[in-house]
């Protein structure tokens, strides 16, 4: 992030006072005031239902800023001063006529407007009808709406088309803030910029890719929507398979929004079905029961508080995804994604296929594939594993295994890595929607995962149960086992 945006920018974020805006939204736009990229002038109204004064907001902000922002980060004269930026309004959000406030808000209307809805996906259309029934919107406008869009490709569908009765395509801006990670958005510059990866990124070269998303934390009080949307709505259907594009697309004819949405949607479309016959060997579904996670006892998921005890709702989801094109025919992509697993991790695998012919000791043949390995967090950055000599004179031509390492935080040590929010925020107030999804995007994706929902349904299998503090049901090892491979830390 380097030049601030000359254009002035009235943010109006609606469920302003809700766990997302205070935990991400606000010290986002904190950091991009840390940052001088907010322009002079820009403003936001903070909107919410509950009864209080604008000091009042502000002063709640402020804590809750101090609270969120690192503390070599924290300044603050800095946060009061931004803050002044921030209104409050108190709205019902179901009451058409209390909308046209929001225009006397507006002191100058030559500013952007951006729309951000950090409210339940149930009320994107109601806001949208009563803010255009109040005039509060141009074609101009930007709109930005969360995660989940719908529980299945028909409620998306009803999501979608109240927003596209009010907007044009060309102004949402849908959110999965895993687009917005630094070592995401790395993966074009790794595959696009470098002719040592583009030239080897296909079934030739690459044997299988491993997507893993672990959490060591339980459902965190979230009981109410996890229990609803369970491991595979709330991570497969949006982070991962967004990984998974972004890994698998095809070179985009130029950076614009359309045109990686394109090869994304691409991806998606060749996404092998899961059939009913294929769910042993191609999908586990799991739920953790009691253990221990960071050598704490925690309790199991049906254990957890207001929990209901009959619960069939995986925490565990590991598959086999195919894609049916050219580049990929033949290469698996095992995605596995989990609540109290072992620790907090988020990384891509690249395995790349041995050398046609082996010369050195056999019984290092083991270690002759390389891989690239791509971590989202901790520890953003990438590493190749290469085999070289083992030094010494008693070695012979014994291989060892060693990292060309890139780690963000140490190789740009001056730089502070933005948090997702913070990029994500910035590319709506200069309008460029490529890291936000396309509708296409979003029924694609959930028509794939319909169909292995629906798979569980029918076979009423409830989920494998794995001990809190492991990697999963044993059966996720024996999916990836059965095709002679193994997951990355079992190596």
């Amino acid at each position: 992030m380097v030049n601030k945006i000359n254009t002035r920018c009235d943010l109006m974020l609606f469920g302003a006072l809700g766990d997302l805006a205070q935990r991400k939204l606000f010290p986002a736009l904190y950091q991009l005031e840390r940052a001088n990229l907010l322009a002079d002038g820009s403003r936001v109204l903070a909107i919410a239902r509950t009864e209080a004064d604008t000091e009042t907001v502000r002063q709640q902000l402020f804590d809750k800023l101090k609270q969120h922002v690192k503390p070599e980060e924290f300044d603050a004269e800095l946060a009061k001063s931004f803050l002044k930026r921030v209104d409050y309004q108190i709205l019902d959000f179901n009451e058409p006529d209390a909308f046209g406030v929001l225009n006397e808000w507006r002191d100058d209307a030559n500013n952007e407007l951006i729309v951000y809805m950090a409210t339940p996906p149930s009320m994107y259309g109601v806001i949208a009808r009563n803010l255009r029934s109040a005039s509060c919107c141009t074609e101009k406008t930007r709109v930005v709406v969360e995660k989940p869009i719908g529980h299945d490709l028909e409620s998306s569908k009803v999501i979608n088309d109240e927003l596209g009765e009010v907007y044009n395509e060309n102004q949402l801006f849908r959110i999965d803030h895993y687009l917005g990670k630094e070592t995401v958005q790395n993966l074009i510059a790794l595959r696009f910029a470098n002719n040592l990866f583009a030239s080897q990124w296909d079934q030739n070269h690459i044997s299988h890719v491993e997507i893993t998303v672990a959490e060591s934390v339980g459902i965190e009080g979230r009981w109410g929507y996890f229990d609803k949307a369970g491991q595979i709505r709330d991570m497969i259907q949006n982070h991962l398979l967004q990984l998974l594009c972004l890994i698998a697309m095809d070179p985009p004819s130029d950076l614009s929004a359309d045109s990686i949405r394109d090869e994304k949607v691409k991806v998606l479309k060749a996404l092998k079905q899961i059939t009913p016959d294929m769910m042993d060997s191609y999908v586990v579904r799991g739920q953790y029961t009691a253990g221990t996670s960071n050598g704490k006892p925690v309790p199991g998921y049906l254990e957890e508080e207001g929990a209901n005890k009959g619960s069939a709702t995986e925490t565990f989801v590991a598959l086999k995804a195919e894609i049916d094109n050219w580049r990929w025919s033949g290469v698996p992509f095992y995605i596995r994604t989990g609540k109290r697993l072992p620790e907090k991790l988020s990384q891509i695998i690249i395995h790349f296929k041995p050398a046609p012919h082996y010369i050195f000791d056999p019984d290092q043949k083991h270690l002759a594939n390389n891989k690239l390995i791509i971590r989202l967090q901790p520890d953003e950055g990438m590493a190749l594993k290469i085999l070289t000599k083992d030094q010494g004179l008693d070695k012979g031509m014994r291989l060892r295994q060693g990292p060309l390492e890139l780690t963000f935080s140490e190789t740009f040590a001056t730089d502070r890595i933005p948090d997702a929010y913070e990029r994500l925020l910035w590319e709506v107030m200069k309008g460029n929607q490529y890291l936000f999804v396309r509708r296409d995007e979003v029924e694609f994706a959930w028509r794939w995962v319909d169909q292995v929902i629906q798979n569980w349904k029918d076979s009423g299998e409830p989920p494998k149960r794995y001990a809190a503090g492991t990697w999963g049901p044993v059966a996720s090892i024996a999916m990836i086992t059965r095709d002679g491979r193994s997951w990355y830390e079992d190596v």
